[in-house]
This record gives structure tokens, sequence and C-alpha cells, in this order.
């Protein structure tokens, strides 16, 4: 490969793919959407640890949120929340946990939510949102320390 080959690889400006854009503009909606709801955003996009990510954490009321977005396009191979399986929520447990544990706070209640956005952002039409609230419970034998 040339310099000028590099040269232009480089300064290029890199396109994200599609895939990744549109998960990035169904965060966005997802929390935009709860925020009318009157949920207050703690944090986005949390990288917990080596593998662990936490799309947001919210709060309502007493209540500490973790939610996981779920974006598609259509919904011609189901739905958004069936591509959670168990071990996506292992996954979320975990980041919540150490999220917690970092975090040095003692929620009264948590929950884990799911906000399924089926559209595209090229297309500019409205969004179907979803909110399923309380989607999973800890798993048996998480005891939180307080």
């Amino acid at each position: 490969m040339y310099i000028k080959d590099l040269l232009i690889r480089w300064t290029r400006p890199h396109k994200r793919p599609a895939h990744l854009r549109v998960g990035s503009w169904g965060e966005r909606v997802a929390v935009r959407f709860l925020k009318k709801q009157g949920y207050k955003l703690l944090q986005k996009n949390v990288r917990v640890g080596r593998n662990g990510e936490l799309d947001a954490v919210m709060k309502h009321d007493e209540t500490l949120i973790f939610v996981e977005v779920k974006t598609r396009k259509n919904e011609d191979f189901g739905t958004p929340f069936s591509a959670i399986n168990h071990a996506k929520r292992k996954k979320v447990n975990e980041a919540a946990l150490g999220y917690i544990k970092k975090n040095h706070i003692k929620p009264t209640y948590i929950r884990f939510d799911v906000v399924e956005v089926i559209g595209n952002p090229t297309l500019r039409t409205k969004p179907i949102i979803r909110h399923i609230q309380n989607a999973w419970t800890w798993p048996e034998g998480v005891h939180l320390w307080w």
C-alpha cells in the first residue's frame, strides 16, 4: 500500500456502519420518550467492566431503572424484545450490579426496563415506541449489601 493510499484512508471521514447509526438513533428516541414520561436521565451508554454496557440509567421517583434499548427498522424477524436472550439479561444484570457498586448507591427500588423502537431514521417517519417496564428481575441468589 502506498503512502498516498494510507493518507486518503486516514483523512477520509469514517462512516459508522448503518446498524450502529440506527441503534444510536433508537437510544436517543428512547431517552427522549422516557424524559417526557417524567424519568430523569442519570447516564447514557455506561461502560462497566470489560464487557458490560448499560444503554441508559434513569431514575423515576425512588426507583433506579436500567434501560435496555432495542431498535429495529421493522418487525419482519420478530419484536426487538425477543432479541434479549438469557445471556444478554445476565450481562445487563452484571453491569447494573457493577454500576451500583462503583457509584456507592443504595436505591430503594431497582428495575430493568426495555424500550423497543421500531422505525428508520432515514425515512423521517414517526417511530413506534414500546416501553416494557420491569422486563425482568434480578436472578435468584443476587444479594445486595444493604
